[in-house]
């Protein structure tokens, strides 16, 4: 039975048995049994690669972070995660020059990042969403369909998100539209920086 681990656009954890291209953390989710008790246990976070120097980890182990899981970059970025600065430290650098062309505020470590990601990421306990005319955002920004489900914006069209990948293209949307993609994130979208996207996003 697949764990309750996979991170959606909507930044909500559902059991799916696909890993993705990422996996990472934002704490200790879990209880004893593996069961999932809260969203998130403080600000730090991030997203990882699935491999890293050889590093082996049993999932879900008592008082250990939970092991996250992300279809891509742009699903992981809509759920308001940023790169590790250890194992994707070329994807954080990048990053983190992306803050600074954005135009973002001053964040010159990544715990102040974080501090503002939180605040930008999160209304209460559940996602912060914001509004925008649909025209002005950049690819790789998520928002949410007219049906209700999430919607990856690229070029002129819009891709509907599932947990094992993209479905065909759709127009993107016109007028305003409900961003899923933390504002800040969006930001830095607009100035340059670009997400891996599961190979179904191109297909």
């Amino acid at each position: 039975m697949p764990r309750q681990n996979r991170v959606t656009p909507f930044s909500t954890l559902i059991a799916d048995p696909g890993r993705g291209l990422f996996m990472g953390n934002r704490g200790c989710l879990h209880d004893g049994a593996g069961r999932i008790v809260r969203p998130f246990r403080g600000r730090l976070w991030i997203a990882c690669r699935t491999e890293f120097r050889g590093r082996r980890r049993r999932l879900m182990q008592p008082g250990h972070y939970t092991e996250l899981f992300f279809l891509d970059e742009a699903v992981a970025l809509a759920a308001g995660h940023r790169p590790c600065a250890e194992c994707r430290r070329g994807d954080y650098l990048r990053f983190r020059d992306g803050w600074a062309a954005a135009g973002l505020p001053e964040a010159p470590r990544a715990a102040d990042m974080d501090l503002i990601l939180h605040g930008a990421r999160l209304e209460g306990r559940t996602q912060r969403r914001h509004s925008a005319p649909a025209g002005d955002l950049p690819d790789g920004t998520f928002i949410l369909g007219g049906g209700g489900e999430a919607l990856l914006v690229a070029g002129a069209s819009a891709l509907p998100y599932g947990p094992w990948g993209y479905r065909p293209a759709v127009p993107r949307p016109r007028g305003r539209v409900t961003v899923l993609t933390p504002a800040p994130l969006v930001a830095l979208l607009g100035a340059g920086y670009r997400p891996m996207l599961h190979p179904t996003a191109t297909g």
